[in-house]
């Protein structure tokens, strides 16, 4: 029987996760039972929000333990099923997380179509990040032709997409990314009206040049000092979807400093903002109409995406280490095996 490869917490990271705190084991294929399948993985995702699986503490979702398998999502080839509808061969999207081989149940799994886009397109702009940014953007941002939508983590799958998007109903887009190759790709690739760094010395004043007339919607994926940098300049009325506050996923302890959230609340009263988080499962019934409309724009050329591919489930934890801390270009993910 073939062995399963898979990457467990060795314990729980203290601030930026290391190589320590994973390890790489090899246990038994299972086998599965009726009503399951068992799924060779060809593709997995890594994403930020796996850092606060990694923490304890109540969250959206139960955290893990030392010794569980990292979360994730990854596409895959059934190598042998016990549901008739889903026979082996049929590649599905299915939440394996980081290993090479899972048994789910029937209800656990997608089947996804290699006929309307690559595979590995199924965890990024057809996947996962890419409906957080269709919902983000229509259901909870709601931009009207004119108005001003600043992103940042600009250069990933869910910034990306969401310019793009934005910019097919008239959206003015401010991108806003970490080095100049990233600001680069947000005008070249990515068609974003204006490319910022916020690593640049002058970047507070930089995207108060991009804003004449205000921020009317702010999708929050970092936070950090681009919020702080933001705050001051969303109109009344202006739409805050939060999906993502990645540059605090390391952190230990409060931020330093005089309390500040008084001033965010007035800011929230005074100018009437709507500020909401995001969990993508929440919106799951958009999925069918986000597939067919994002697999239509792509094969069309008029959605553009970029993937950031690392070889082999061993290399997963440095990769994800680099994507914490903004190394990626583009949608992060793993080849585990060719499908």
């Amino acid at each position: 029987m073939t062995s399963n490869q898979q990457v467990v917490m060795r314990q729980r990271p203290h601030g930026k996760p290391s190589a320590a705190d994973f390890d790489l084991v090899e246990r038994p294929t299972p086998a599965p039972g009726p009503g399951e399948v068992l799924v060779e993985t060809a593709w997995l995702s890594l994403d930020p929000y796996m850092r606060g699986r990694m923490a304890a503490g109540p969250s959206y979702a139960s955290p893990l333990e030392p010794g569980d398998v990292i979360t994730g999502e990854v596409v895959g080839r059934v190598s042998q099923s016990c549901v008739p509808d889903i026979p082996a061969g049929s590649f599905v999207r299915a939440p394996s997380g980081w290993q090479s081989h899972a048994v789910h149940a029937a209800s656990a799994v997608h089947v996804v179509d290699p006929g309307k886009a690559p595979l590995s397109a199924y965890l990024g702009v057809l996947g996962m990040p890419g409906l957080t940014a269709y919902a983000g953007l229509h259901e909870l941002g709601r931009p009207k032709a004119s108005e001003t939508l600043v992103v940042a983590a600009a250069t990933g799958p869910v910034g990306s997409l969401v310019g793009q998007l934005a910019k097919r109903l008239g959206v003015r887009t401010v991108g806003i990314a970490g080095g100049a190759d990233k600001v680069e790709m947000l005008a070249e690739t990515f068609g974003f009206d204006v490319a910022l760094d916020h690593r640049s010395a002058n970047f507070d004043k930089a995207l108060r040049a991009a804003c004449p007339g205000g921020v009317d919607v702010y999708v929050e994926l970092v936070g950090g000092h681009v919020f702080d940098a933001v705050l001051p300049l969303l109109n009344v009325h202006a739409r805050i979807p939060v999906i993502g506050t990645v540059a605090h996923y390391n952190a230990t302890e409060s931020a330093p400093g005089p309390d500040r959230m008084p001033m965010l609340m007035r800011q929230i009263l005074v100018k009437r903002l709507a500020v909401e988080g995001l969990i993508v499962w929440d919106f799951e019934h958009l999925r069918p109409r986000f597939v067919d409309e994002m697999a239509a724009l792509i094969r069309v050329g008029a959605i553009r995406y970029v993937e950031d591919v690392t070889e082999g489930l061993a290399a997963a934890p440095e990769a994800f280490i680099g994507l914490l801390e903004g190394a990626n270009r583009g949608k992060a993910l793993v080849r585990v095996a060719e499908p």
